[in-house]
């Protein structure tokens, strides 16, 4: 099997095949994400929130995306690995935001690079996009603009941010992106967008007429106690399971009967009797 590609993404798109994407932040749940057959992990700068512990993505520095991200492509083989871009890695200077994306691609280990912003961004993306490396564009609700948003709220309700998103997304495409994750967008709007550009939409609580979905995997668990966004799904419901077996271990232990005979080694009898 391929590694999902930038043209295989495309080709989904015009076959009207709809893509897979999910979070990852480590070897094991890579390893199991790409088994699945997900088209593209992303290494979200949301391993802040539900990885780290921050109160928000702010905080993400680009040696723990880095750190986060070699992890990742050690256990993938036929993902698409996206590296997020952290807050201020590509804000100060385009030269810094070449060479951040670079660190992405050539010590983590990943395919192409996501970061956040509409037109205003053009000229980074273009950066970017001549040091050959692939760019997945972001646009409504941005995480990384939560206080200039005023908090987590849906982006493109009134006509002139409609209509911004629009412009956004077709520049975007005209610059060179190979995808746009649409998040917190209305359903119709994302719908609009998603035919007025030829390249994949990817939405995170836009609806259903994007070309794919993504979600962060600790949601879609049910591992996280944190707040949980209405677009969320629990595909499953982890959390509970696992607090379970942690309280089923310390029992276990505390009372003696873990570990058992059938969790040791042996050792002959005339081994033991030489010691003496």
């Amino acid at each position: 099997m391929a590694r999902t590609s930038t043209a295989s993404l495309k080709a989904k798109r015009l076959n009207q095949e709809k893509i897979t994407m999910l979070t990852a932040y480590d070897f094991s749940m890579a390893n199991m994400v790409d088994e699945a057959g997900i088209d593209i992990i992303l290494v979200g700068d949301s391993l802040g929130m539900v990885f780290l512990g921050y109160e928000n993505t702010l905080s993400v520095t680009m040696d723990e995306m880095i750190h986060h991200t070699k992890t990742v492509s050690r256990g993938t083989k036929n993902a698409m690995v996206v590296g997020d871009m952290p807050f201020l890695s590509y804000h100060i200077s385009i030269e810094e935001a070449v060479r951040n994306a670079g660190r992405f691609i050539q010590e983590g280990g990943a395919q192409a690079v996501k970061l956040e912003g509409g037109q205003e961004r053009i000229p980074v993306v273009k950066a970017i996009l001549d040091a050959q490396i692939p760019v997945m564009a972001h646009i409504g609700l941005t995480p990384q603009s939560v206080h200039a948003f005023g908090g987590f709220k849906v982006q493109g309700k009134d006509l002139e941010t409609a209509k911004k998103l629009i412009r956004d997304a077709k520049a975007l495409e005209e610059a060179g992106v190979f995808s746009i994750v649409l998040e917190g967008v209305p359903t119709k709007l994302a719908k609009q967008i998603t035919e007025s550009v030829s390249i994949p939409t990817i939405g995170i609580g836009a609806g259903q007429y994007c070309d794919g979905q993504v979600l962060v995997i600790n949601d879609m668990l049910g591992m996280y106690k944190g707040h949980i966004p209405k677009f969320v799904k629990k595909f499953a419901n982890l959390e509970p399971l696992i607090m379970e077996a942690l309280k089923n271990y310390k029992q276990e232990v505390e009372a003696g009967t873990f570990p058992a005979d059938e969790h040791g080694f042996t050792i002959s009898d005339e081994v033991l009797e030489r010691l003496y």
